[in-house]
């Protein structure tokens, strides 16, 4: 049809020519070019408009917010000497600080026989494709962290933004299975994003439930628009969510750099408190989420260590105490808390670093 219309137009065109002015000429070809164009620009009017991105994904279960308020704030605590867990410790066995003031603290001598609800968050963007032979061999070491059924699983993916690729479930088959069918994503690894995404699904879970979010990413975060690292720096600070993270191989240099720097000396204000926070996750999201939280951080190149890491975490996520104490100045912030031994045992102590106080972000 369009070829049709152009012979008919230059025969036109070439007879008209004949008899009119050069003037005359140049104002046909115009008007010739103008119905040419037309549609081309009926075209470009119909085409549709751009959507907006797709918003966050939700729970399908309501979400029960914990609200930390002056009531108790709870601080689970790892005790190790030789990598071997102390046991038996008591209340006058530690000493807890609450923005640098001293707290009277109670132990809980039970919380190893708590059932574990668990998000595993696995990272599908940008280089995690290199990774998923790896990952899909994990299935059956979830065990160790429900206790061969005691609790349950969710497993989520992302890139860009999280999916729930399987709700939580007491049967490691339907998580195995959803391991094995992992499938590269995008170029963004929203770290953020979905670190938030895993709070509101394991806040659906009952409080008895011990709540563990395991994050195997890259260290830092690539894409996160829905919340900004001040905000989940409250947010973890407002839950009592273990993070552990276990990250794809850092550069020598950062690695030295986390192993030689555990935050137990950042004795600031509650506001300096958050800035550093929020800048050390800019750093290395998935090493600050599990130091906020009183987890743990590991990295991996192989197979083998990968598999050796998630077995130590899922052994250390029951051997945990669990302090607890009544802030004596609930000021609102976020507090800097800090847990050391009373006595010389030689141990190494893991606990949680913040807890904010006050309305929840």
């Amino acid at each position: 049809m369009r070829s049709s219309f152009w012979h008919i137009s230059s025969t036109k065109l070439g007879a008209f020519a004949v008899c009119v002015s050069k003037r005359m000429r140049a104002e046909y070809l115009l008007v010739v070019l103008c119905v040419a164009l037309l549609p081309t620009a009926a075209m470009t009017q119909q085409l549709p408009p751009v959507e907006p991105p797709l918003p966050m994904p939700v729970p399908d279960q309501p979400v029960t917010t914990l609200h930390v308020t002056t009531n108790e704030v709870l601080v689970p605590t790892l005790v190790e000497s030789s990598d071997k867990v102390i046991y038996g410790l008591k209340p006058g066995d530690f000493e807890l600080t609450d923005n640098g003031v001293p707290q009277r603290l109670r132990v809980d001598e039970e919380m190893d026989t708590a059932p574990v609800a668990l998000v595993v968050a696995v990272q599908q963007g940008r280089s995690a494709a290199l990774e998923m032979d790896k990952v899909a061999k994990l299935g059956p070491l979830l065990s160790l962290f429900t206790g061969n059924g005691n609790g349950e699983i969710a497993l989520v993916g992302f890139d860009s933004t999280p999916q729930l690729l399987h709700d939580f479930t007491g049967s490691l088959g339907g998580i195995e299975g959803s391991l094995h069918q992992l499938t590269p994503g995008d170029g963004g690894a929203a770290i953020l994003d979905t670190v938030n995404y895993a709070i509101d699904l394991l806040q659906t879970q009952p409080e008895r439930y011990r709540r563990v979010l395991l994050l195997i990413s890259e260290r830092r975060d690539h894409g996160s628009k829905h919340i900004k690292p001040a905000a989940l720096v409250q947010r973890i600070g407002a839950s009592n969510i273990l993070v552990l993270s276990i990250s794809f191989s850092p550069s020598a240099a950062e690695f030295l750099h986390d192993l030689s720097d555990s935050g137990e000396s950042r004795t600031m204000s509650m506001l300096g408190s958050l800035l550093m926070a929020a800048q050390a996750m800019k750093k290395n999201v998935a090493k600050e989420l599990a130091r906020l939280s009183g987890g743990e951080y590991a990295t991996f190149t192989r197979d083998k260590a990968l598999e050796a890491h998630l077995s130590e975490l899922a052994q250390r996520v029951h051997n945990r105490y669990l302090l607890s104490f009544n802030p004596q100045n609930p000021a609102p912030g976020l507090h800097t808390l800090h847990v050391r031994l009373t006595q010389d045992y030689d141990a190494k102590v893991i606990a949680r670093t913040s807890y904010w106080a006050g309305p929840n972000p």
